[in-house]
């Protein structure tokens, strides 16, 4: 029986020598220690372990038989501890004494010339292996730590690096170990040959893959670094590209990576064949389909004589079964058999449908959410437990959880229940962000200079899904106190109640040579009524008391409308108006999320009209977003707005209604409330009675970030115009704008930063090219 390299002392002053019965014992020999009854255990030799710790792995009590056997069981068990490097037992009359040598603990773990990885995360990663503070020191475990560090500096990159390992004896049995890394230079690729392309250029091919030879933004992406991930991602993006083009033999026969003596440059062959080009011969469909068998093949994108796409049989698999999955089977399993007839070139398919068995929902769980209620959540479900299993009403669940915006991840998947064959739990996974913002918008120009407004809002207070707000506004032009709430379940059908109190005051930019006042105060209540799973009409009621203020500089139509409502006649002075704004709405969103939308569109038409108040007109505004993904990573964003006021009868409509464009949300590259008719004498912008806005992006996440939507960048082409009333609106007259931007959906609130070139600007138009905005969405 091995014992490791257990130390046996020999005979001295001491009663009898365990150990070398042991020995004896282990050996076969006749040499035997007389059992006897332990009136004592004493341990000696331990520095940090407690005594307790070793009883506890003895086999032997005070006052029981100690033996032979006894004695290989003890040595074992305090041995397999891992705590000793030795391990003695003696008798010294009846007491029975431990003898043990404990292995040096690790005091401390410290790295000296890491660049490239936080210290954290490295102590972290050790620790894990066995290599830290309070670990037991193991040069076999410090000897696989310090290899663990040179495989993941190798894989960024740092071939060069150089660990040396020190460990350094400290009192009371103790060690520090400390790592000196000399990371070295980055490796870097330095060519990418691909071999037995035909097809395609090599060009066309590197373009498909992640690693390169360097570029612009290789110090931040890192794509010039070699690693065996990327270049696994790579070979199956080369073989997706070739099978979405009718390559189905397509093969990556092997990869070559070589680096050279200095190791600073890497290079990297990769070896393909290609094979021919295969177009689609036919398709059939067998298995189960239960009479639908015409509506499934409807959903088949491989028709006869196109050429083979992999990523089309992929979607046709996949949209079968979530068909099926719409009426209970949520496991079916679709399987395409190829027959390929190498002579024409020609390939068919036969689809297997096998739905499984229907299921049904046994649980909806939730987790994730730390402060918002279940309630909150539970109410946007459509999916319902005990019905039948409806991959879109789960999929609608998902999307109606992510748009109310509370959440940075909505996830879910669909586990079967344990102990059951026709039942699933739908789990639904969030991750909670913070919805206490603190907002911020502004502007820099070489006229107003730096301009500011801010929010705080909870949108999420007290997690019952009410959003609570108060805006101030502290540019040079427009203060504002207002407080705002919105139950969006006000009943327990889903309708929703929203007021909104406010003290507006307005005055021109600095910039404007003319002044006036406008002073409002008011406040407005509304419901919201939903009709379907995406549509919501609002009805509402609101009273505002407007004051406009004017001087001898005012523009005309200021001091006009001072005396049409009883001001003084010469128009400079002030006139008081009340209004009862009636509202109606309508709102469609379908939208995957509210906060980074990739797919779906949103709608809202809002009607505003005052006919009982000293105010008589009507304001209309109608808005569309549209967002569709063009490629994997790509997503088009458009969005118009059409506003249309206008005064009824005989009244004019109120200068303090107009619409303004120019800034972020509108026209880009242009000061803030800047387009439209100006004062003829002042050249003052003066909004009006109606605004027809378009704007497109090209969305992209930022380089490096993967997926990530919360940061991206884009590009955009802006144009918008502001009419006065009566005027005819002429697209000849809209302002354009082109640029790029960054949008951030930052801690503290989404932000946007752009800078815009006009395209078509007027002498008179005022230019502002960077801005910037925090807490509005696209």
């Amino acid at each position: 029986m091995k014992l490791h390299s257990v130390r046996f002392a020999l005979p001295s002053f001491r009663r009898s020598l365990i150990g070398a019965a042991v020995l004896a014992f282990c050996s076969g020999q006749a040499l035997a220690v007389a059992p006897f009854t332990v009136k004592d255990i004493r341990v000696e030799g331990i520095q940090r372990t407690e005594a307790g710790t070793v009883f506890s792995y003895l086999p032997v009590r005070v006052g029981e038989t100690f033996s032979d056997e006894k004695s290989v069981a003890a040595i074992k068990a305090l041995y397999a501890t891992g705590f000793f490097k030795d391990v003695r037992l003696e008798v010294d009359g009846d007491v029975l004494v431990v003898l043990v040598e404990e292995r040096p603990a690790i005091a401390a773990v410290e790295f000296t010339g890491t660049k490239e990885f936080e210290k954290d995360v490295l102590v972290k990663a050790l620790k894990e292996i066995g290599v830290g503070e309070a670990k037991i020191f193991d040069k076999a475990s410090v000897d696989r730590a310090e290899q663990e560090l040179k495989r993941q500096y190798l894989s960024h990159g740092l071939y060069g690096v150089k660990i040396t390992t020190t460990v350094t004896p400290i009192e009371r049995n103790r060690v520090n170990v400390v790592f000196a890394v000399d990371e070295g230079e980055v490796a870097r690729i330095k060519q990418i040959s691909i071999v037995g392309n035909k097809a395609f250029s090599d060009k066309e091919l590197r373009e498909q893959i992640a690693l390169n030879t360097g570029g612009w933004f290789s110090w931040y992406t890192k794509a010039d670094q070699y690693s065996k991930t990327k270049l696994t991602g790579d070979i199956e993006s080369l073989k997706s590209f070739y099978l979405d083009r009718g390559y189905i033999e397509m093969q990556v026969d092997s990869t070559q990576v070589s680096i050279t003596p200095d190791k600073k440059d890497i290079y990297l062959t990769i070896n393909i064949t290609e094979g021919e080009k295969y177009k689609i011969a036919g398709t059939k469909f067998e298995g189960e389909m239960f009479g639908r068998e015409e509506e499934l093949k409807a959903l088949n994108l491989l028709h006869d004589g196109d050429i083979y796409s992999g990523a089309r049989l992929t979607a046709t698999n996949k949209r079968i079964q979530d068909r099926l999955a719409t009426f209970g089977y949520a496991f079916a399993n679709v399987n395409a058999n190829p027959e390929i007839n190498r002579e024409k070139h020609e390939v068919s398919f036969t689809f297997f449908v096998d739905p499984g068995k229907r299921v049904y929902v046994r649980h909806m769980n939730i987790a994730g959410n730390t402060t918002t209620r279940d309630e909150v959540i539970r109410r946007e479900f459509r999916q319902f437990e005990s019905s039948w299993y409806d991959s879109n009403k789960i999929k609608l669940s998902r999307d109606r959880v992510d748009r109310l915006g509370y959440f940075k991840d909505v996830t879910i998947d669909t586990p079967e229940a344990q102990g059951t064959t026709d039942q699933v739990d739908v789990n639904m996974t969030v991750v909670e962000k913070p919805t206490g913002n603190f907002l911020i918008g502004g502007a820099f120009s070489q006229s107003e200079k730096f301009t500011l407004s801010a929010s705080i809002s909870q949108a999420n207070f007290a997690g019952s899904g009410n959003t609570v707000g108060i805006e101030l506004n502290t540019s040079h032009y427009s203060r504002t106190i207002a407080f705002s709430q919105t139950n969006p379940y006000f009943t327990d059908d889903g309708i929703s109640r929203s007021f909104e109190v406010y003290l507006r005051t307005t005055e021109p930019p600095a910039l404007n040579i003319g002044s006036y006042k406008i002073k409002q105060t008011g406040g407005r209540m509304s419901f919201g009524v939903p009709f379907s799973e995406v549509d919501t009409v609002f009805f509402g009621a609101g009273v505002e008391r407007s004051q406009i203020e004017t001087d001898s500089t005012s523009p005309l139509r200021f001091r006009q409308y001072v005396i049409d409502n009883g001001g003084p006649s010469s128009g400079i002075g002030s006139a008081t108006t009340n209004s009862i704004p009636l509202t109606a709405a309508w709102q469609r969103d379908s939208r995957d999320s509210a906060m980074t939308p990739s797919i779906g569109r949103y709608q809202r038409v809002n009607l505003e009209a005052d006919l009982i108040g000293d105010q008589k007109y009507f304001r209309a505004i109608y808005e569309h977003q549209y967002f569709r993904p063009l490629f994997s990573k790509v997503t088009l964003a458009l969005k118009g707005e059409l506003d249309y006021g206008h005064g009824i009868g005989n009244h004019v409509y109120p200068v303090f209604k107009n619409f303004y464009g120019g800034g972020i949300g509108s026209v880009r590259g242009y000061l803030s409330s800047s387009l439209g008719a100006v004062e003829p004498s002042t050249n003052d912008a003066l909004g009006g009675a109606s605004r027809l806005i378009g704007n497109a992006e090209l969305q992209m996440p930022f380089p490096g970030s993967g997926n990530d939507r919360s940061l991206r960048w884009f590009g955009f082409l802006d144009g918008g115009q502001v009419y006065q009333e009566g005027e005819k609106m002429r697209i000849s007259q809209l302002r354009y704008s082109a640029g790029l931007g960054i949008s951030w959906i930052s801690p503290v609130g989404p932000l946007k930063l752009s800078y815009a070139k006009p395209l078509n600007a007027k002498p008179t138009d005022r230019l502002e090219r960077f801005q910037f905005q925090m807490g509005t969405g696209f």
